[in-house]
């Protein structure tokens, strides 16, 4: 370093950040469990939000670029370190595909190849993940953090309120909880923070599980966000009554869901004096639409009509809606918050028909080999995935990555106990959440 400050001065400064990229990734090696821990709790923070908010609308598509890439990196790092599996009809598969079916069959003339393989590279990296060798003991950590990702995203949202710099909440048809992202990002976190509670409590009966698992659930309904709120608690309630083997008695679970059931009309006569929370005005069916998605749809619908069969190429969705057109400044979005329509326009019939044929099979093969509380629980959650499609941008935002985490740690915690090494099991008999 003393002789390039030296004899090539202007090189110094790229130095040091290649020496330092480098020491990070030694690190990262080293300790692949605590940077995989790292990386979750940056995702479910939904920075993009909070940067684009402080810095820029230009720091948006890179913090996700950088938030994917971690991902990408960890995955190789620990493939290095552990080795690869082959997983088939693991969706990232239909995707490649429908990136090569535009490539043979055409793409929108505005699509260029580097679009296309960028929104290939995001819509296959949050897949990635289930294609590496686990470390033992990364699936219970990675859950255990999943399930701290929205009180640590509401409560440094709540800092930078606190100083002025960014409100925790929004007024957006009614005042939402946003945390340090969007509420609809913060309740696509809370999801998977929500499963993850929700498994650890039924397999061991913890208190801490269990308070966890509720203040995750009042962070949800407090950001306002309707479909994954009835999602929630159709997973929640379907898992209550019908959690075979759980250590939680079916007679207390039960009580559980009668208290949760008993709270909606004690929330309805709450939410006559509070009406302004938009949790309230969605428990008394007053919402209306608040998403805009009417307007969006027919503009996707359309262009799906105009390439039916094998759509207009990965990407061509962003294409859609014009960012400087009156509805995407309207709404600030450009996304078709439809995931199924959005394929139907990048991948037309052929593509669509092949995410969901992969998907289900997926689905049933990997949770054919989970336990039975975990795999009653895990179908649940993949069958509101499925619904919960039809109205967010389940598979291309950064929660995806969270959710598909999640799943990945439910996977490598049953290979674990297959296997023996059973830090599950250990979990079942302690009561020990962490």
């Amino acid at each position: 370093m003393a002789a390039t400050a030296w004899l090539f001065p202007a090189l110094l400064a790229p130095l040091i950040v290649v020496l330092l990229a480098l020491g990070a990734i030694l690190l990262a090696y080293r300790h692949l469990i605590a940077a995989w821990i790292g990386w979750v709790l940056v995702a479910g923070l939904s920075l993009e939000m909070a940067l684009a908010d402080l810095v820029g609308p230009e720091a948006f598509q890179p913090t996700i670029a950088a938030i994917k890439g971690g991902e990408i990196g960890l995955v190789a790092l620990t493939i290095l370190r552990y080795g690869a599996v082959a997983d088939w009809f693991n969706p990232a598969w239909a995707f490649a595909t429908m990136a090569a079916m535009g490539v043979v069959a055409g793409t929108h003339p505005e699509l260029t190849t580097v679009d296309m393989l960028r929104s290939l590279i995001g819509s296959v990296t949050p897949f990635l993940v289930f294609f590496c060798v686990k470390p033992p003991g990364w699936g219970a950590r990675i859950r255990l953090a999943i399930s701290f990702a929205p009180l640590l995203s509401v409560v440094l949202g709540g800092a930078l309120g606190v100083v002025g710099l960014r409100p925790v909440v929004f007024d957006s048809g009614g005042i939402r909880l946003a945390g340090l992202g969007h509420p609809a990002f913060l309740a696509g976190v809370c999801l998977p923070a929500i499963y993850a509670g929700l498994l650890q409590w039924l397999r061991t009966g913890s208190s801490r599980a269990a308070t966890l698992l509720f203040v995750n659930l009042v962070i949800l309904l407090l950001t306002g966000a309707r479909a994954p709120s009835a999602y929630a608690a159709i997973v929640v309630g379907g898992s209550l009554i019908l959690a075979p083997g759980a250590a939680v008695p079916r007679a207390h679970r039960l009580a559980w869901l009668a208290a949760g059931i008993a709270t909606v009309p004690v929330l309805l006569v709450i939410g006559e004096n509070y009406s302004a929370l938009r949790m309230f005005e969605v428990l008394s069916g007053e919402p209306g639409q608040l998403s805009g998605r009417e307007m969006l749809w027919p503009a996707f619908e359309a262009a799906a009509a105009q390439a039916p069969w094998f759509g207009w190429g990965i990407g061509s969705g962003n294409l859609v809606i014009p960012r400087d057109g009156p509805i995407a400044t309207l709404l600030r979005t450009w996304a078709a918050h439809n995931e199924y329509l959005r394929i139907q326009v990048e991948g037309g019939y052929v593509g669509r028909g092949l995410l969901i044929g992969c998907f289900v099979a997926w689905a049933t093969l990997r949770t054919r080999r989970l336990p039975p509380l975990e795999r009653l629980v895990t179908r649940l959650i993949f069958l509101t995935f499925a619904a919960h499609a039809f109205t967010d941008n389940v598979l291309i935002s950064t929660p995806a990555c969270v959710f598909f985490a999640l799943l990945a740690a439910v996977f490598a915690e049953a290979e674990e106990a297959a296997a023996g090494n059973a830090p599950s099991d250990r979990l079942r008999r302690t009561g020990d959440v962490a």
